[in-house]
């Protein structure tokens, strides 16, 4: 399985970062190894210093694709989740300086803590969803899936121009604004809505 993660999707954090506004989704990939075990806490890497939560909606493929029209793109999937993509930003940026590839900021295992998925029957609208990450009690990023610069099936049919979309694939669709360090010892809750799907600990 694939995880495909979109970045710059939410103008905000786009601005926060300096990064400029993109015409065109941006992706990149993470291995299966970056899932971070059900139950497991997330080890805080020895090789970076500045480890910042990025909170996303996450959404399972169910079918095989390969360019898919995007009037035809919601039939690919029919569940979605809340994930973490953790970035260790000080390697993210030394990468970004030098001009090389930044992966292992962005790739490391266990850097995709996802919660399980729910159909997306639960929700009334899937394109004005709002979640939200807590840190020890305290929101720290607050999103609506309806300020997406692309939205789900702008994304599912842009990914399956380049790479075939496989029963199981994961795609983390981009964060809002507020991504910040965490600490060891840290409590990360996870909600789509009022329900909170994910929840660890730092180690």
């Amino acid at each position: 399985m694939k995880i495909i993660c979109i970045g710059r999707n939410y103008i905000d954090h786009a601005k926060e970062l300096n990064n400029p506004i993109p015409k065109e989704p941006v992706f990149f990939l993470k291995p299966d190894t970056a899932l971070l075990p059900k139950k497991n806490p997330f080890v805080y890497p020895s090789f970076s210093k500045n480890v910042q939560h990025e909170v996303e909606i996450v959404i399972k493929i169910n079918r095989l694709g390969k360019h898919i029209e995007e009037k035809f793109a919601h039939k690919y999937y029919n569940e979605i989740g809340v994930g973490v993509d953790f970035t260790a930003r000080d390697i993210q940026q030394e990468c970004k300086e030098k001009g090389l590839p930044w992966e292992k900021a962005k790739a490391f295992d266990g850097s995709a803590p996802t919660s399980n998925f729910v159909s997306i029957k639960q929700f009334k609208d899937i394109n004005n969803l709002g979640f939200s990450l807590q840190v020890n009690g305290e929101i720290k990023q607050q999103g609506n899936t309806k300020d997406m610069l692309f939205n789900f099936n702008q994304i599912v049919a842009y990914i399956s121009k380049f790479f075939t979309l496989k029963i199981g694939d994961i795609i983390y669709t981009g964060t809002p604004a507020g991504v910040s360090p965490v600490q060891i010892n840290d409590r990360i809750e996870c909600f789509i809505e009022d329900k909170k799907l994910l929840s660890f600990n730092v180690k």
